[in-house]
């Protein structure tokens, strides 16, 4: 199938897989899946401030050298690269950034990593829930700056340079790590070695959530070997990103439900 045709027939099988609610089996996913909706539609007016400075982004039409270490943008190429089309582009939608801010809740939030800080809003929604440190990885000086632009969370390191070097000298400073986001580099070997590498410090509450695994046939790839990996249990399937769980009392199941 060519490259051109992959997002169309990758969103169709999506669509003819995913369940909603009244078709999930599972207690345990029942559970996180209806107190996950209703935890979006509770606090959607909760975080104006981030989302001002969102929309202040959307209209900034300042040039940044942006240096890419991965799979680079589909929308955006080359290195120079306005503000506005970055975040337009590259960063989550409010909604899965409520996503992630969830499922780092229903954990302890002691340690929570963040690979791909880009202009720094996932940044600012998973500061407001961590209870101890969020990392933030940037590989690039100019994107890190703008993260930094307005007034940083003060639970927040921001660690900048290539996060296959900057990653491992972190998870050798932490005991373990609650909430990881993989956001970053959007290459099969890229994303693998930062799921084993954050595996290998996580224990049975820990989730790790994996964004854009549909963005290409690598990132399916790597979505499909991180679903079968002996440490996670549940794996759900949002279609934008995915999200394992690590809990070895849960049996091993996986699910694509509607968001």
């Amino acid at each position: 199938m060519k490259q051109r045709y992959f997002p169309a027939w990758s969103y169709f099988k999506f669509w003819l897989l995913q369940e909603d609610q009244f078709s999930i089996q599972s207690p345990f996913v029942f559970e996180i899946y209806n107190g996950l909706i209703g935890y979006i539609q509770e606090n959607k007016d909760q975080f104006n401030d981030i989302l001002k400075i969102r929309d202040d982004l959307l209209r900034d039409t300042e040039v940044l050298t942006v240096e890419d270490f991965g799979a680079g943008s589909k929308h955006v190429t080359g290195k120079l690269r306005k503000v506005k089309d970055v975040t337009k582009y590259s960063t989550s939608s409010p909604k899965f950034s409520m996503l992630y801010q969830f499922f780092c809740l229903q954990t302890p939030a002691q340690v929570v990593l963040e690979l791909g800080t880009c202009v720094g809003i996932n940044t600012r929604f998973l500061a407001e829930v961590t209870k101890g440190k969020l990392f933030t990885f940037e590989g690039s000086p100019e994107l890190l700056n703008k993260a930094q632009e307005v007034a940083s969370p003060a639970n927040t390191e921001y660690i900048l340079g290539e996060i296959s070097q900057t990653l491992p000298e972190v998870l050798d400073s932490v005991h373990h790590v609650d909430f990881a986001l993989i956001d970053a580099t959007h290459t099969y070997e890229a994303t693998i070695q930062y799921f084993e590498a954050i595996v290998k410090k996580s224990g049975a509450k820990s989730i790790i959530a994996i964004a854009d695994i549909h963005w290409s046939r690598e990132m399916e790839n790597a979505w499909r070997k991180i679903k079968h990996h002996p440490r996670v249990s549940v794996s759900i399937d949002f279609y934008e990103c995915g999200i394992v769980f690590l809990n070895p009392k849960l049996p091993k199941a996986g699910y694509v439900l509607k968001f």
